[in-house]
């Protein structure tokens, strides 16, 4: 029931913003979108869980196209110009515990920067299938056997 309900509340606001710009406002455009990937990235780069997938990685470059592509993904006026998700993730073997904990602290800083949950929950939405592409660490093991 509660799974429904979660859900619901989901298509229910993805829906809500899907007819304009109103998600990437609801994000306070590209300069609320550049606070919430620095405050994001220093999160991740902290995360005992996950900071180590970040030892090697420009964040300058890697934080500019974040905000490209959740802008992109918002409606917002930006193009992301990086490579699609499995090949950006390939090489890093990431787990499903490693995704939910990239989720975990999108979640944190979203609600510390006040996005409100109806674009928090279409956000995740648009971010959830992405999953398949980004958790490669038991299609690596399969693709190798």
């Amino acid at each position: 029931m509660r799974l429904a309900m979660i859900l619901a509340a989901i298509l229910l606001s993805s829906a809500a913003f899907a007819a304009d710009d109103g998600l990437y406002r609801a994000f306070g455009e590209k300069a609320g979108l550049v606070k919430l990937v620095d405050d994001t990235t220093d999160r991740w780069v902290a995360d005992e869980r996950i900071k180590d997938t970040f030892d090697n990685i420009n964040l300058v470059r890697f934080k500019a196209l974040l905000v490209d592509q959740l802008c992109e993904l918002l409606g917002g006026p930006c193009q992301y110009k990086g490579r699609n998700m499995y090949l950006s993730h390939k090489g890093l073997h990431l787990d499903e515990a490693e995704f939910d904990a990239l989720a975990e602290d999108l979640q944190v800083s979203m609600d510390k920067l006040d996005v409100p949950q109806s674009a928090q929950f279409a956000l995740m939405a648009m971010l959830a299938p992405m999953e398949h592409d980004i958790v490669t660490r038991h299609r690596f093991d399969a693709e190798s056997k």
